[in-house]
Protein backbone atom coordinates (compact mmCIF):
# COMPACT_ATOMS: atom_id res chain seq x y z
CA UNK A 1 0.00 0.00 0.00
CA UNK A 2 1.47 3.43 -0.67
CA UNK A 3 1.96 5.71 2.04
CA UNK A 4 2.57 9.71 2.62
CA UNK A 5 4.96 11.44 4.74
CA UNK A 6 2.36 12.73 6.82
CA UNK A 7 1.52 10.58 10.06
CA UNK A 8 -1.55 12.73 11.15
CA UNK A 9 -3.00 12.28 7.47
CA UNK A 10 -5.05 8.94 7.12
CA UNK A 11 -4.76 7.94 3.06
CA UNK A 12 -6.01 5.29 1.39
CA UNK A 13 -5.00 4.68 -2.58
CA UNK A 14 -7.75 2.20 -3.65
CA UNK A 15 -7.85 1.09 -7.63
CA UNK A 16 -10.44 -0.24 -10.09
CA UNK A 17 -9.37 -2.36 -12.61
CA UNK A 18 -11.72 -2.16 -15.48
CA UNK A 19 -10.39 1.54 -16.07
CA UNK A 20 -7.40 1.26 -13.98
CA UNK A 21 -8.55 3.96 -11.95
CA UNK A 22 -7.09 4.89 -8.19
CA UNK A 23 -9.61 6.63 -5.98
CA UNK A 24 -7.64 8.06 -3.29
CA UNK A 25 -9.16 8.52 0.80
CA UNK A 26 -7.57 11.53 2.65
CA UNK A 27 -8.42 12.43 6.39
CA UNK A 28 -7.58 14.22 9.26
CA UNK A 29 -6.44 11.70 11.94
CA UNK A 30 -7.79 13.67 14.72
CA UNK A 31 -11.54 14.91 13.57
CA UNK A 32 -11.33 12.47 10.71
CA UNK A 33 -13.19 14.63 8.38
CA UNK A 34 -12.31 13.35 4.53
CA UNK A 35 -12.49 13.26 1.07
CA UNK A 36 -12.54 11.66 -1.66
CA UNK A 37 -10.51 12.23 -5.20
CA UNK A 38 -11.78 10.62 -8.32
CA UNK A 39 -14.33 7.34 -7.08
CA UNK A 40 -15.96 5.03 -9.80
CA UNK A 41 -19.25 4.45 -10.07
CA UNK A 42 -18.65 0.19 -9.70
CA UNK A 43 -16.35 0.85 -6.54
CA UNK A 44 -19.13 3.52 -4.63
CA UNK A 45 -19.90 0.42 -2.02
CA UNK A 46 -16.00 -0.32 -1.49
CA UNK A 47 -14.87 3.07 -0.82
CA UNK A 48 -17.87 3.39 1.75
CA UNK A 49 -17.09 0.44 3.99
CA UNK A 50 -13.56 1.76 3.86
CA UNK A 51 -14.54 4.88 4.92
CA UNK A 52 -17.16 3.51 7.61
CA UNK A 53 -14.06 1.06 8.81
CA UNK A 54 -12.11 3.96 9.51
CA UNK A 55 -14.63 5.96 10.92
CA UNK A 56 -14.32 8.63 8.89
CA UNK A 57 -16.73 11.65 7.60
CA UNK A 58 -16.86 12.61 4.56
CA UNK A 59 -17.19 16.34 3.56
CA UNK A 60 -16.17 16.17 -0.47
CA UNK A 61 -15.95 14.34 -3.69
CA UNK A 62 -13.43 15.66 -5.62
CA UNK A 63 -13.10 14.86 -9.15
CA UNK A 64 -9.78 15.83 -10.87
CA UNK A 65 -11.45 16.86 -14.44
CA UNK A 66 -14.87 15.06 -16.18
CA UNK A 67 -13.70 11.48 -17.45
CA UNK A 68 -13.72 10.09 -20.32
CA UNK A 69 -12.95 6.20 -19.50
CA UNK A 70 -15.50 5.64 -16.49
CA UNK A 71 -18.22 6.89 -14.68
CA UNK A 72 -17.68 8.83 -11.42
CA UNK A 73 -19.27 7.72 -7.94
CA UNK A 74 -20.05 11.17 -6.63
CA UNK A 75 -23.08 11.38 -7.03
CA UNK A 76 -23.53 7.69 -5.71
CA UNK A 77 -22.27 8.88 -2.94
CA UNK A 78 -23.91 11.94 -1.90
CA UNK A 79 -26.88 9.51 -2.44
CA UNK A 80 -25.60 7.01 0.38
CA UNK A 81 -23.66 9.96 2.26
CA UNK A 82 -26.14 13.26 2.89
CA UNK A 83 -24.35 15.76 3.65
CA UNK A 84 -21.06 14.95 0.86
CA UNK A 85 -20.10 18.30 -1.39
CA UNK A 86 -19.38 17.36 -5.50
CA UNK A 87 -16.32 19.30 -6.17
CA UNK A 88 -15.41 20.14 -9.63
CA UNK A 89 -13.42 23.02 -11.96
CA UNK A 90 -15.37 22.59 -15.23
CA UNK A 91 -17.81 24.25 -14.80
CA UNK A 92 -20.32 22.30 -17.74
CA UNK A 93 -20.41 19.59 -15.28
CA UNK A 94 -22.94 19.34 -12.88
CA UNK A 95 -21.59 19.83 -9.11
CA UNK A 96 -22.00 21.53 -5.78
CA UNK A 97 -18.67 23.19 -5.46
CA UNK A 98 -16.88 24.74 -8.72
CA UNK A 99 -12.85 25.42 -7.63
CA UNK A 100 -10.57 27.44 -9.58
CA UNK A 101 -7.17 27.86 -9.71
CA UNK A 102 -5.14 28.32 -5.91
CA UNK A 103 -8.60 27.61 -4.09
CA UNK A 104 -8.29 25.33 -1.28
CA UNK A 105 -10.58 22.72 0.55
CA UNK A 106 -10.56 21.80 4.59
CA UNK A 107 -10.57 18.65 5.94
CA UNK A 108 -10.25 19.00 9.88
CA UNK A 109 -6.76 20.94 10.09
CA UNK A 110 -5.82 19.35 6.59
CA UNK A 111 -6.05 20.75 3.68
CA UNK A 112 -5.73 20.64 -0.01
CA UNK A 113 -4.98 23.16 -2.93
CA UNK A 114 -6.03 23.21 -6.35
CA UNK A 115 -3.71 23.82 -9.99
CA UNK A 116 -5.09 23.99 -12.66
CA UNK A 117 -3.89 21.59 -15.26
CA UNK A 118 -5.67 21.96 -18.56
CA UNK A 119 -4.20 19.70 -21.85
CA UNK A 120 -5.92 16.41 -21.27
CA UNK A 121 -9.44 18.04 -21.07
CA UNK A 122 -10.08 22.26 -20.39
CA UNK A 123 -11.14 21.50 -16.70
CA UNK A 124 -8.16 19.33 -15.37
CA UNK A 125 -7.17 20.01 -11.66
CA UNK A 126 -3.79 18.89 -9.96
CA UNK A 127 -4.24 18.75 -6.50
CA UNK A 128 -1.21 19.55 -3.97
CA UNK A 129 -1.27 18.54 -0.19
CA UNK A 130 1.81 19.78 0.92
CA UNK A 131 1.96 18.56 4.38
CA UNK A 132 1.94 15.52 3.03
CA UNK A 133 4.09 16.71 -0.13
CA UNK A 134 1.75 14.59 -2.49
CA UNK A 135 0.55 15.60 -5.41
CA UNK A 136 -2.67 14.10 -7.21
CA UNK A 137 -2.07 14.38 -10.82
CA UNK A 138 -5.39 13.00 -12.58
CA UNK A 139 -4.50 12.57 -15.98
CA UNK A 140 -2.49 15.16 -16.69
CA UNK A 141 0.88 13.61 -15.54
CA UNK A 142 0.94 10.17 -15.19
CA UNK A 143 3.87 7.37 -14.24
CA UNK A 144 6.32 7.77 -17.16
CA UNK A 145 3.36 8.56 -19.34
CA UNK A 146 0.35 11.40 -19.28
CA UNK A 147 -3.17 11.79 -20.71
CA UNK A 148 -4.07 11.38 -24.58
CA UNK A 149 -4.80 14.97 -26.13
CA UNK A 150 -6.51 13.44 -28.89
CA UNK A 151 -10.05 14.28 -27.75
CA UNK A 152 -12.41 16.46 -25.73
CA UNK A 153 -10.60 19.80 -25.45
CA UNK A 154 -7.31 17.66 -25.79
CA UNK A 155 -4.34 20.34 -26.73
CA UNK A 156 -0.90 18.84 -26.74
CA UNK A 157 1.45 22.30 -26.27
CA UNK A 158 -1.27 23.40 -23.36
CA UNK A 159 -0.79 20.13 -21.10
CA UNK A 160 3.04 20.51 -21.28
CA UNK A 161 2.94 23.90 -20.36
CA UNK A 162 0.73 22.44 -17.33
CA UNK A 163 2.86 19.83 -16.49
CA UNK A 164 6.53 22.44 -16.65
CA UNK A 165 4.81 25.49 -14.77
CA UNK A 166 2.26 23.75 -12.31
CA UNK A 167 3.90 20.05 -11.33
CA UNK A 168 7.04 19.76 -12.08
CA UNK A 169 7.95 23.02 -10.33
CA UNK A 170 6.78 21.98 -6.99
CA UNK A 171 9.68 20.31 -4.74
CA UNK A 172 11.49 17.03 -6.80
CA UNK A 173 10.70 14.63 -3.32
CA UNK A 174 6.83 15.12 -3.55
CA UNK A 175 4.78 11.80 -4.50
CA UNK A 176 2.87 11.91 -7.58
CA UNK A 177 -0.41 10.02 -7.37
CA UNK A 178 -1.98 9.90 -10.60
CA UNK A 179 -5.14 8.64 -11.62
CA UNK A 180 -4.57 5.92 -13.50
CA UNK A 181 -1.62 3.33 -14.11
CA UNK A 182 -1.81 0.43 -16.70
CA UNK A 183 1.73 -1.50 -15.30
CA UNK A 184 0.86 -1.84 -11.98
CA UNK A 185 2.46 1.31 -10.50
CA UNK A 186 1.40 3.15 -7.69
CA UNK A 187 3.10 6.13 -7.41
CA UNK A 188 6.31 8.02 -8.58
CA UNK A 189 8.05 11.99 -7.66
CA UNK A 190 7.96 14.88 -9.35
CA UNK A 191 12.06 14.45 -9.68
CA UNK A 192 11.37 11.20 -11.15
CA UNK A 193 9.12 12.18 -13.99
CA UNK A 194 11.17 15.11 -14.54
CA UNK A 195 13.91 12.85 -15.36
CA UNK A 196 12.70 9.64 -16.90
CA UNK A 197 9.10 10.78 -18.15
CA UNK A 198 9.17 9.58 -21.70
CA UNK A 199 7.14 12.15 -22.84
CA UNK A 200 7.39 15.16 -20.91
CA UNK A 201 11.46 14.77 -20.16
CA UNK A 202 11.59 15.87 -23.90
CA UNK A 203 11.40 19.40 -25.42
CA UNK A 204 8.17 20.93 -26.09
CA UNK A 205 8.11 20.59 -30.03
CA UNK A 206 8.94 16.84 -29.69
CA UNK A 207 6.87 16.15 -27.07
CA UNK A 208 3.84 17.72 -29.36
CA UNK A 209 5.33 15.40 -32.09
CA UNK A 210 4.91 11.91 -29.79
CA UNK A 211 1.45 13.30 -28.71
CA UNK A 212 0.03 13.37 -32.51
CA UNK A 213 1.41 9.54 -33.44
CA UNK A 214 -0.16 7.66 -30.55
CA UNK A 215 -2.55 6.14 -32.47
CA UNK A 216 -4.70 5.24 -29.52
CA UNK A 217 -7.99 3.60 -30.05
CA UNK A 218 -11.74 5.23 -28.87
CA UNK A 219 -12.06 5.24 -25.48
CA UNK A 220 -14.39 1.88 -24.86
CA UNK A 221 -16.34 3.45 -22.40
CA UNK A 222 -16.24 7.46 -23.32
CA UNK A 223 -20.41 7.45 -24.93
CA UNK A 224 -21.29 6.24 -21.97
CA UNK A 225 -19.24 8.50 -19.07
CA UNK A 226 -19.05 11.99 -20.81
CA UNK A 227 -22.66 12.06 -20.62
CA UNK A 228 -23.40 11.08 -16.99
CA UNK A 229 -20.20 12.53 -15.95
CA UNK A 230 -21.73 16.50 -16.46
CA UNK A 231 -24.25 14.97 -14.33
CA UNK A 232 -22.40 13.75 -11.26
CA UNK A 233 -22.64 10.27 -12.39
CA UNK A 234 -26.85 10.19 -11.90
CA UNK A 235 -28.82 9.93 -15.06
CA UNK A 236 -32.48 10.08 -14.47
Amino acid sequence: MAHVCDPTLVFRQLFEKVSSTYTYVLADANTREAIIIDPVIETVDRDIKVINDLNLKLLYAVNTHVHADHVTGSGQIKQKLPGVKSVIFDMNAKADIYIKEGDSLQFGSKKIEFLSTPGHTNGCVSIVCHTAKSVFTGDALLIRGCGRTDFQQGNSALLYDSVHSKIFTLPDDYVVFPAHDYTGQTNSSVGEEKKHNPRLSKAKEEFIKIMANLNLPYPAQIDRALPANLVCGIQN
